[in-house]
């Protein structure tokens, strides 16, 4: 583990946000710390909060879980670290970060995979999230789900993206993803990466042009601000994998257990509601805001300038796996 995410540990540890060891037990209670990246007001923040509130009545509070978002805990590639050393029990992390220990969970952001969120819904609570979960464990994690990170737009400060070929050129922030690395490439445009809680600043002093996000998350961190065209490409969807320690998990009892991953599948239930819910009235909000621009592409030129994303994606190691995610999906 390197020395920064070290400190961060101790000082957050000193703080009581950490729990040490990571789950605690005083007198049958139990106390758990869940992390994750989401700005105040967005859908993954409150169904976290809601998460808790729903596990401390389940258990007639005998087990407190504390939320800790906006990446106070570090960035998800950091969560991701506290998650398989055992300093942090659960996060709601981002299908980007999660498909470094994870390779396979990439191949859910293949380009127009989904015609809608629920069609997403349908595939990663069947037998591919199934499959996935059991990859989880592999890699020293348990797998509470997948929540809604929501279908991706394209922003910039440029100019209105309406082909490919406005893409090209475009000094565009991606997430960790290699996914959505090779979407935007396949593109024209220039990918970079930057984490999220240092991208508004990015975008402010042109660090980059334009990035790609929900529109939940587009408003929750402002970005809007410094992007004013709003493209709705729609090229792809993301999950939000609800992930647990596997020490943390080792030491939960099995109705811990179960109180565990009932509050999560519940809080996944209203997160997708209100993600679904969140984007609808956040485009109507986006169209009527004049310091904005928003436009609707034709999808055809985009899903036929990205074709060979899925054809590479199929001859990886994996690529049984890709298959069988495109035949589910489709």
């Amino acid at each position: 583990m390197n020395a920064n995410i070290t400190r961060r540990a101790a000082l957050l540890g000193a703080a009581g946000i950490l729990a040490t060891p990571a789950v605690l037990r005083a007198q049958g209670q139990v106390r758990l710390t869940l992390g994750h990246g989401a700005a105040p007001g967005n859908p993954r923040s409150v169904a976290a909060e809601r998460m808790a509130s729903r596990l401390r009545e389940q258990s007639n509070g005998r087990i407190e879980m504390r939320v800790a978002g906006s990446a106070q805990l570090g960035d998800d590639a950091a969560m991701l670290t506290a998650l398989r050393t055992g300093t942090l029990d659960i996060s709601v992390n981002s299908q980007g970060a999660s498909s470094a220990v994870l390779p396979e969970l990439a191949a859910l952001g293949l380009p127009f995979l989904f015609a809608d969120p629920g069609a997403a819904y349908r595939v990663v609570d069947g037998a591919i999230g199934e499959e996935l979960a059991k990859r989880f464990e592999g890699v020293g994690l348990i797998s509470l789900g997948f929540w809604d990170n929501g279908i991706r737009h394209t922003t910039n400060s440029k100019r209105a993206v309406n082909r490919p070929e406005d893409l090209r050129g475009l000094k565009l922030r991606t997430p960790p993803d290699p996914m959505t690395i090779d979407i935007f490439q396949s593109l024209g445009a220039a990918t970079q990466q930057i984490n999220f809680n240092e991208l508004y600043v990015a975008l402010q002093q042109g660090v980059v042009d334009g990035q790609e996000n929900p529109l939940a998350n587009i408003q929750s961190s402002k970005l809007y601000e410094v992007n004013r065209f709003i493209s709705l490409t729609g090229h792809k969807w993301e999950c939000n994998p609800v992930l647990v320690s596997r020490i943390a998990w080792g030491r939960l009892r099995p109705d811990d257990r179960r109180m565990l991953q009932d509050a999560a599948k519940e809080a996944a239930a209203e997160q997708r509601n209100l993600s679904q819910e969140v984007d609808a009235k956040l485009l109507g909000e986006f169209r009527a805001n004049s310091a904005v621009a928003v436009n609707t592409v034709e999808q055809a030129p985009f899903r036929a300038a990205t074709a060979a994303v899925a054809e590479r994606w199929e001859a990886r190691p994996f690529g049984d796996f890709v298959k069988r995610l495109r035949a589910a999906a489709a």
